[in-house]
């Protein structure tokens, strides 16, 4: 299975405005890169655990839940928090005290505000609004308490900062560890009408009662998005993150025509039925081969669309468990030959179809062939291959090669 294209699996090369594929045919490494654009800074967490901005137009290369890394390609978002990592700013203290920079945030410096409870019935920070629709999320860590309870306007949620659980209200809340006790934690606003936010300390799942007692606060966010994005730090003002995008990779040399095959490690940042999509292309939508998210729940999609044969000569469609997780997707591509395979199951077919005249296909890119539909994601691994592989071939490349790799690639727990 010699691969003319590959990109990922742990092995990145990145600068300003471009990531770089390989080409290995004949054991002869070519770059062919990415062009990358996002006309703002941007965050993503290191190999060692930490949130760091990076510059206009440098690709994220992020570590949050993979040892290899993944390509984290996101839409645009604004941060409404005007001071994300100070809580004397913007916050109304009840019954509690907001002592600044003491413990080390996930930035590696000294600045996490520490709650304190001051009254045994309850005691809250409230600030900013919830004018309805949007997710807020922040970071913290327990102290003497280790419950955070977070208002959405439509109840409380409650975190676990010990075990990484949550108990949301309605309206949805989620939890995530990013290390050394660190979680995020986020819920989503489906209120109507203006709400502000109220965050408590805790000692319960269920209420606000409990001894008095601390705990450790940074990062806070609010978007006005259906879920949360990576952190966009704040002092002073919104702040904007604009949208990524990564094109071009590839030419007519690379990409068979007739036949080949496209692999993507992927995930998706959200279930939220919208377009996403990696193709092959001749830099149109009019001649396509391509792997996609759609706007059908959980849904993975494999079309060829060839326009001079008619349109659409293969439509594969499978419905996963979550999309947000991580799926090894391959899509073959032959006349009367079109196969989907998912996590080592060929899920769909089509035995009816023609593919491309010579010199067609001639660029990989994360979007639609056109720049519409960008593919906003989290990608572990791209390749392509220029013959139709055999069944046992795509069998073994989207599966897991053991229960370790399965546990290590999907972020489960330890067996």
């Amino acid at each position: 299975m010699a691969q003319k294209l590959k990109f990922g699996n742990g092995t990145w090369a990145t600068k300003e405005g471009s990531t770089l594929a390989y080409n290995d045919e004949n054991n002869n490494f070519k770059p062919l890169p990415f062009t990358t654009t996002r006309n703002s800074i941007a965050t993503r967490v290191n190999k060692q655990g930490l949130i760091e901005v990076v510059g206009n137009d440098v690709p994220r290369i992020d570590y949050t839940d993979s040892a290899k890394g993944v390509l984290l390609l996101e839409n645009s978002s604004t941060n409404l928090i005007t001071y994300s990592e100070d809580f004397t700013q913007g916050w109304t203290e009840s019954n509690s005290i907001i002592t600044s920079n003491q413990v080390i945030s996930l930035d590696g410096t000294l600045n996490a505000d520490k709650l304190t409870k001051s009254d045994i019935n309850g005691s809250v920070i409230k600030g900013y609004t919830f004018v309805g629709g949007e997710v807020f999320s922040i970071f913290a860590k327990a102290d003497e308490s280790n419950i955070l309870t977070i208002d959405n306007g439509d109840g409380r949620s409650y975190f676990n900062l010990i075990n990484g659980t949550c108990n949301a209200a309605t309206g949805g809340g989620y939890i995530e560890h990013y290390g050394n006790g660190w979680y995020r934690c986020t819920v989503e606003n489906s209120f109507v009408g203006a709400s502000t936010i109220r965050i408590y300390p805790s000692d319960s799942l269920t209420s606000l009662s409990g001894t008095t007692g601390s705990l450790y606060i940074w990062g806070a966010m609010l978007e006005a998005n259906s879920f949360s994005t990576s952190y966009i730090p704040t002092n002073g003002s919104t702040v904007q993150r604009l949208a990524d995008t990564a094109s071009g990779s590839g030419n007519s040399e690379v990409f068979n025509d007739s036949e080949g095959v496209l692999f993507a490690d992927i995930a998706a940042l959200a279930n939220d039925l919208t377009n996403r999509t990696i193709a092959l292309s001749d830099g149109t939508t009019s001649n396509t081969v391509r792997i996609q998210y759609l706007t059908v729940s959980n849904a993975i999609w494999a079309t060829v669309t060839n326009i001079g044969a008619g349109g659409n000569q293969a439509v594969l469609q499978y419905t996963s468990s979550d999309i947000t997780t991580n799926s090894k997707v391959s899509f073959r591509y032959k006349e009367n030959d079109f196969s989907l395979w998912v996590n080592g199951f060929e899920v769909a077919t089509d035995t009816s179809g023609v593919t491309f005249s010579a010199n067609t296909l001639n660029t990989l890119q994360f979007d639609r062939g056109n720049g519409a539909e960008d593919f906003y994601g989290k990608t572990k691994e791209i390749g392509y291959y220029d013959t139709a592989l055999t069944d046992l071939e795509l069998e073994t490349l989207t599966s897991y090669r053991s229960l370790n790799e399965l546990v290590t690639e999907l972020n489960l727990n330890t067996l």
